[in-house]
């Protein structure tokens, strides 16, 4: 590249892309492309946007372009269910999810790329929720040209993708309602409705709901029972600390394999994620009834994306876990639960 003043380029092959920002008009576009031969009639659009000197092409650069940067490491980023912009635009290049799941990006890499200094790739975090074409990551390279060693270090880095989707797998969920006096009709059951709600968001489908008595024996055989016939079982009720609270136990005794109960997250301590036969199977607090987002709006897009989630992620999960209790809750586009 070389740099030369304005009124001297035209009919000259411009070198990078040119952003034009309009407050009054609210626009920020890209201008002038790459490539594109400067016209007389355009230098006084060009000093308009701050531009009293510019890049043209030289034919002799010594290192890599930034719109050749993002070319190269995009495919290198990418993974599994990952698309992105088949053409770079102000040297940048995004990344979308390809199907509804799980976001996954490899944190320490993710690190290494950016303390290079010269590339740019932020993501949005690590194992949120997205849905389908949602924008997941960006790329670019700070500078407009960068030495070809920055390249090949990234080259290395990237030798695996780094980003990738979990795509959802579980699509049915059993709902298992414990508690005598719901049993017996002297409250109404709330669980039901806000689950529901909540699970279908993901797609998944409510195939068994039953509401049983605090009866230890019922709830290991109602466990077994429905655990075997659904992508996983959801259980409410007796998860507490109270004498009379079975439902724990009740979990353990019907062979549910869990590393620790409950979590480090408030709301939703009381939330404890176990295994039986490859299912997982939930005991939900009470808080679901009460807060918007609790533990299980945490994991449960992990849980759907056939995720096990172990007694170590639940303890990362404590620095963040603590929510805001916003007078108005923007979960999941908030820090709850993000590590």
């Amino acid at each position: 590249m070389k740099k030369i003043a304005v009124e001297d380029a035209v009919g000259c092959v411009l070198a990078y892309d040119i952003t034009e920002v309009n407050l009054e008009k609210g626009i920020k576009r890209r201008a002038y492309k790459r490539g594109h031969i400067i016209q007389a009639d355009e230098i006084e659009h060009l000093r308009s946007l701050g531009r009293r000197n510019i890049f043209i092409e030289d034919g002799e650069d010594d290192g890599i372009h930034e719109d050749d940067a993002a070319r190269t490491a995009a495919p290198l980023i990418a993974g599994e269910n990952i698309t992105f912009d088949s053409e770079t635009s102000e040297g940048k290049v995004s990344f979308y999810a390809a199907v509804d799941g799980v976001f996954k990006v490899d944190e320490e890499r993710l690190f290494e790329i950016n303390n290079l200094g010269i590339p740019s790739l932020p993501t949005i975090h690590n194992n949120m929720g997205v849905e389908k074409d949602k924008q997941v990551a960006a790329f670019r390279i700070i500078p407009l040209i960068c030495e070809n060693s920055v390249m090949e270090r990234m080259k290395e880095i990237l030798k695996t993708p780094l980003i990738s989707v979990k795509p959802y797998v579980v699509k049915t969920a059993a709902l298992l309602v414990t508690g005598t006096e719901v049993f017996e009709g002297k409250i109404k059951d709330g669980f039901r409705p806000i689950l529901e709600k909540k699970l279908k968001n993901y797609g998944v489908e409510i195939t068994d709901y039953r509401v049983i008595p605090d009866d230890a024996g019922l709830i290991i055989n109602s466990v077994r029972e429905m655990a075997e016939n659904a992508g996983m079982l959801i259980t409410t009720g007796g998860t507490s600390v109270d004498p009379d609270d079975i439902t724990a136990q009740a979990l353990l005794d019907a062979g549910v394999v869990y590393d620790m109960k409950g979590t480090p997250i408030q709301p939703g301590n009381n939330m404890t994620v176990g295994y039986m036969n490859g299912k997982t199977v939930c005991a939900v607090p009470a808080a679901a009834l009460h807060f918007h987002s609790t533990s299980l709006d945490i994991l449960l897009p992990r849980i759907l994306a056939g995720e096990k989630i172990t007694k170590r992620d639940m303890a990362l999960l404590a620095h963040g876990g603590l929510c805001h209790f916003c007078k108005k809750c923007v979960y999941p586009i908030c820090p709850f639960g993000r590590g």
